[in-house]
């Protein structure tokens, strides 16, 4: 798996109820809730996104509840994978669960800017910031979560293989 986008830049403990306001919880529709992602910490973002954009954060991303909506809201928006110091726990499985690319790596976050184009090789564990050339190596996905995410998700995942 490889993406390749532009880099949207946030700080640390951004937590769910910022990635997607409780106000819009009344739905479940993915489209419904990408116009109202990130809305609170960055009214302008939505406008941004492109599909294929990284996310990236500081320490602590989609802390808060454990909502499914966070990690669903920014994949719909169009973000390809996301790149923080670190996640919240309940936060990473949730976008595991949901087919959001997810990658750990502080010496990353610190290198790239808003506006860098950044990739990303999950199999390998490689990120680079294409805008400067600098290399910086993730802990690639162990298969089966390489298999989640390709298929869209966890549910997906199952449904492909209870399919054969």
């Amino acid at each position: 798996m490889r993406f390749e986008g532009t880099a949207h830049r946030y700080g640390r403990d951004v937590d769910t109820d910022v990635i997607i306001p409780a106000r819009y919880l009344n739905t479940s529709d993915p489209a419904e809730l990408a116009k109202h992602c990130l809305e609170d910490l960055d009214a302008t973002f939505i406008d941004r996104v492109k599909p294929g954009d990284i996310l990236v954060a500081e320490e602590n991303f989609g802390c808060g509840s454990s909502r499914e909506h966070a990690p669903i809201a920014i994949k719909a928006a169009g973000i390809d994978a996301v790149i923080a110091k670190s996640f919240a726990r309940i936060f990473y499985r949730n976008a595991i669960n949901t087919g959001l690319a997810i990658m750990e790596c502080p010496e990353a976050v610190d290198a790239i800017h808003a506006g860098d184009t950044v990739s990303v090789d999950a199999a390998t564990g490689t990120i680079r910031n294409e805008t400067t050339g600098q290399e910086f190596q993730a802990q690639p996905f162990p298969e089966f979560i390489a298999e989640i995410i390709e298929a869209g998700g966890l549910a997906n995942r199952w449904k492909a293989k209870l399919a054969k």
